[in-house]
């Protein structure tokens, strides 16, 4: 129980530190002394250990399952594994809220230390728009959200971790996430005293971009891993859902990939500053709305934590509150752009510009498709779901131009590129792919609109971004990124035009062909595990050539709380994954059987992780 009070008296601390920090920032502001600069980076590190000492408070009463402690109680359970008890304290919303704060503070403190070279000023007014956001997190928890409320009596029993999120995957899941979601939040302080102080220029481009390229880093990871989680543990059988809390997460992943882009213009060329200011603000208040909308209730998932009114309210309140700020701030201090650095429509900054121009479209379109449902159901009450048909009708189409600006952006020069210098091996290359493209869609079923033309601008900007690395132009990361992304998207596509599945209601003993092979249901046995019980099925799937494969899904009913989960069984190898799942009928020994065959998911995965090497030996490049 002394946790309890250590963990909650730690956060009023860092409340009380947090306005000391704020009101002494305020004063420093015109003042030449150094001490209070001193005694600022002093309270940001306590500030820093009172959030340290909360955050693993929690940790501890979940280790040692006190079910004084009414987060504890919810989302712990005496058998669940030691691994489990620990990601489970922000498994939940009060504890992932918590780490949204821990996050916050230790990224303000590691600021204060890299920045020191920056004028004064500039980092005082990052701290206060900073601390505002702190303020704003810490009242939310003590207030609404507080995970050290206790019990009284104290329970013998707590309730348990929903058995879907106790997962290794979804335990690392939301930290990496919260890494980008939260690295945003110094982008945006940033921005804005960057804009008070006339300080946008190429020196805070550079200083900035390494914290871009942190959150952008974290953020594909992040989604990366909860993508892999949703693929093998929800049976979904796929790399992408359109689930609404992925979009959230996505919205956010968009606009920062705009500004990651933009901010290279304004350190090459100094300009573009207030689309920079733009997407900088637009990135935290993305990932602000994304905690509204995870967090109210408002949206129905898998992933949402809370349905509370008042804590949905709070976040509200709270985004506006920032929208006003960064509205008012941003017409206050508006910067004119320079008119006379000219920019030629064949150059690399105007490849950059419409790159920028296709991320506002995908951000918008995903945008509309996650909100508009709930819109709907305010003004009518019907419910409705926004799937895969409205983005493939929306985003496809303009893939196509998207690929051929990325595919010839990178070779163009900045200021102005002659026409002269265009290669005719392009018109090779075109053909090369023209053919590869038409012999996929003959043998796929990939029958949709544009599906020629987006094959073909698909190849051909893998065949650039392999072109790159034998350019004598050193920038590896930016080669390794763009070809990473080219495999992505191929491996997308193929996984869409190959993609067989198989679904039918089976029982013990049954045997049925599909497309050539045959499925066999053999056997199911049913074991107790400490908190669950488990069938697990054996399927036989035979071949065109005649080869067997064994698959033994599983059905788990969990004791703690009552739940029943399917479990995938998956077959990877290098071209393709056989993936079936079961889950369990009402009627006496029946089981909805679903197999299958998913080409290029490996790739996928890996694609992604190339795509984060890129983003990493971006970081440590010198600029």
């Amino acid at each position: 129980m002394i946790y309890n009070y250590l963990g909650n008296y730690s956060l009023v601390f860092c409340l009380i530190f947090s306005l000391i920090i704020f009101f002494l920032c305020f004063k420093s502001i015109n003042d030449p002394r150094k001490i209070i600069e001193k005694n600022i980076f002093s309270l940001l590190f306590l500030q820093l250990l009172t959030i340290i000492i909360s955050f693993f408070s929690l940790i501890i009463l979940f280790v040692l399952s006190d079910f004084s402690n009414e987060t504890v109680y919810n989302h712990s359970h005496t058998t669940k594994p030691i691994f489990y008890k620990i990601s489970g304290s922000w498994g939940n919303h009060e504890g992932s809220l918590l780490l949204w704060l821990f996050v916050l503070v230790l990224f303000i403190f590691i600021f204060s230390l890299t920045s020191k070279k920056h004028p004064k000023k500039y980092r005082i007014f990052t701290i206060i728009f900073h601390e505002i956001i702190v303020l704003g997190f810490i009242i939310f928890l003590l207030s609404v959200s507080n995970p050290f409320n206790m019990n009284y009596p104290i329970p013998y029993e707590g309730l348990g971790l929903n058995p879907i999120l106790q997962d290794p995957a979804l335990a690392i899941h939301p930290p990496i996430l919260y890494l980008g979601y939260v690295g945003s939040s110094i982008i945006f302080s940033s921005a804005l005293a960057a804009l008070v102080q006339g300080y946008v220029n190429k020196n805070w481009a550079s200083h900035i971009k390494k914290w871009i390229i942190i959150s952008w880093i974290f953020l594909t990871l992040g989604i990366m891993i909860g993508s892999i989680w949703a693929y093998y543990e929800l049976g979904w059988g796929g790399f992408w859902f359109w689930d609404a809390v992925e979009n959230v997460s996505l919205m956010p992943w968009f606009c920062l990939t705009a500004l990651l882009h933009t901010i290279i213009v304004l350190e090459k060329r100094n300009i573009l500053k207030s689309w920079t200011l733009i997407l900088s603000i637009a990135t935290f208040i993305l990932s602000l709305g994304g905690t509204f909308l995870v967090r109210s209730g408002i949206l129905n998932s898998v992933h949402t934590f809370a349905n509370d009114p008042s804590r949905g309210i709070f976040i509200l309140i709270f985004l506006f509150i920032i929208i006003f700020l960064s509205v008012i701030i941003f017409f206050l201090f508006q910067i004119e752009e320079s008119t006379s650095r000219k920019t030629f429509f064949l150059s690399k900054e105007t490849s950059l510009i419409i790159n920028n121009w296709f991320m506002m479209y995908f951000l918008s379109v995903v945008l509309i498709g996650t909100t508009y449902p709930i819109f709907l159901e305010v003004l009518t009450s019907d419910k409705v779901s926004v799937g895969p048909p409205f983005y493939n009708k929306l985003l496809i189409p303009f893939l196509i131009p998207f690929f051929v600006v990325m595919a010839f952006g990178p070779k163009l020069q900045w200021i102005k590129t002659k026409f002269s210098k265009i290669k005719y091996t392009n018109f090779f290359y075109f053909f090369i792919s023209l053919a590869a493209s038409v012999f996929i869609i003959r043998y796929s079923e990939a029958k949709y609109l544009f599906s020629t033309a987006i094959f073909v601008t698909s190849f051909i900007l893998l065949i650039k971004t392999i072109e790159g690395f034998f350019e004598k132009k050193n920038n590896f990361s930016q080669k390794l990124s763009h070809f990473s992304f080219s495999i992505f998207i191929l491996s997308i596509l193929l996984n869409g035009a190959f993609s067989t599945e198989f679904s039918a209601n089976m029982k013990q003993g049954d045997e049925l062909n599909i497309n050539n092979n045959s499925i066999k249901f053999i056997n199911l046995k049913t074991l107790n595990k400490n908190n669950y019980k488990t069938v697990i099925t054996t399927f036989e799937i035979k071949d065109k050539q005649g080869r067997i494969l064994k698959f033994n899904p599983e059905v788990r009913i969990y004791n703690q709380p009552e739940i029943l989960t399917s479990e995938a069984d998956i077959k990877s190898n290098i071209f393709s994954d056989k993936f079936l799942v079961v889950n369990l009928l009402k009627d006496d020994g029946y089981f909805n059987v679903r197999y299958q065959v998913k080409p290029f998911m490996s790739w996928i995965w890996f694609s992604i992780i190339l795509l984060t090497i890129g983003g990493i030996l971006s970081f440590f490049r010198k600029i």
